[in-house]
Order: structure tokens, then sequence, then C-alpha cells
């Protein structure tokens, strides 16, 4: 998985990346939130972690500027934080869109769990973005079921709706007009309706 690290300290910007990348991970750095946004504009990043008082933007900033983003897909944003941080400024962060946080000096073995943690939920996501991209579409008259049962034609769905997957279905009126009456053709009595 491709990770971003955002630290203005070179030394601990390098120490978190070798961890990563002995974790399996592709790490990109960064040495300032602006530098950070970019990278994230430019790549297809999954996961960032962000110090949170760095220059130009700082940490919550940055997570703030990725939450906005109505263009991008899901983040996961773990913020490095202090030992002194105050519960008040991890509720402003989670407010900001933070998932999780990581207390400098870093673990190892809590750096990993973050992003099993992460891992999961990315996959959770991205799993449920592909399901509520499936459309049903009637094999008869190709009317298309949206919200509330109601179908309608492909054509005007399509142009109203975009980023969808076509599956198959029958609607009520293809139902009617054209399963029934070949049921009975074949000596298949239909269900009551």
């Amino acid at each position: 998985m491709k990770i971003l690290v955002a630290e203005d300290d070179h030394v601990l910007r390098r120490v978190i990346a070798r961890s990563l990348r002995s974790l399996g991970h592709m790490v990109l750095e960064a040495a300032d939130g602006e530098e950070a946004w970019l990278r994230l504009r430019a790549e297809s990043i999954r996961i960032v972690i962000s110090d949170w008082v760095m220059p130009a933007p700082n940490g919550l900033e940055l997570c703030r500027r990725i939450r906005q983003d109505p263009s991008a897909r899901y983040v996961y944003f773990i913020l490095l934080t202090v030992r002194d941080a105050t519960e008040a400024n991890k509720h402003e962060a989670a407010d900001a869109g933070v998932d999780d946080f990581l207390t400098k000096p870093l673990n190892s073995s809590e750096l990993w769990l973050r992003l099993r943690v992460a891992e999961r939920l990315i996959a959770a996501t991205a799993r449920v973005r592909e399901l509520e991209s499936l459309l049903p579409i009637c094999t008869y008259c190709k009317k298309v079921r949206g919200d509330g049962d109601y179908w309608q034609q492909i054509e005007s769905y399509l142009r109203e709706h975009t980023d969808s997957k076509l599956s198959h279905s029958i609607c009520p009126d293809c139902y009617q007009n054209v399963i029934i009456p070949q049921m009975r053709a074949d000596g298949i009595r239909p269900p009551a309706s």
C-alpha cells in the first residue's frame, strides 16, 4: 500500500519511512504540509501519517483539505502527536477527519497495529463503493431501478448519474407483460401477486 509520511523532522521522517518499508509498503515523504498536499494530488495514496505541528499547512489543516476535496477517494489519516496532547486537541482532530493517532516517540508495534486497522477499513470502504455502484436493470425493457423502487429508462438514469455498473433484473411491467405470459405458455402457473 502507498503511504505518505508528512513530517518536518528529517530524522523522524526517515525512521518512520524505514519502518514502513520494512513492512512492505511503498513510502513517499514530504517535509511540510504543502509538499504533502501536492504529492496527494499527484499520487494514488491510501494512508497519510502526518505530524500535527509542521509548516504550511499543519497536519490538522492538511487533513481538513483532504476531507474537503470531493474528488478524492478515502484516505486513512494518522496524526502524530506528542505525549501531552490534550483531550480537546484530540477532539478537534477527530472533528477535522483524523482517523487515528500515534504518539511520539513511535513504537513500531503500535504503527503496525494502526496500519492493520487502516488496511481493513480501506478494503471495506472499497467493497461498499463497489456494491453501491451496482445498478439493477430490467433484462427485457432495459429500465433501471433507482431509489425507492422507481423504474426509469436507462438513458434518463445515466444522464442523471455517473460511475455506475449495470446488473440484470426484471421490472414489474416486464414481469407482467413478458414473464407471466411465457410461464402460462409453458404450462406453468404464475405465483399469486
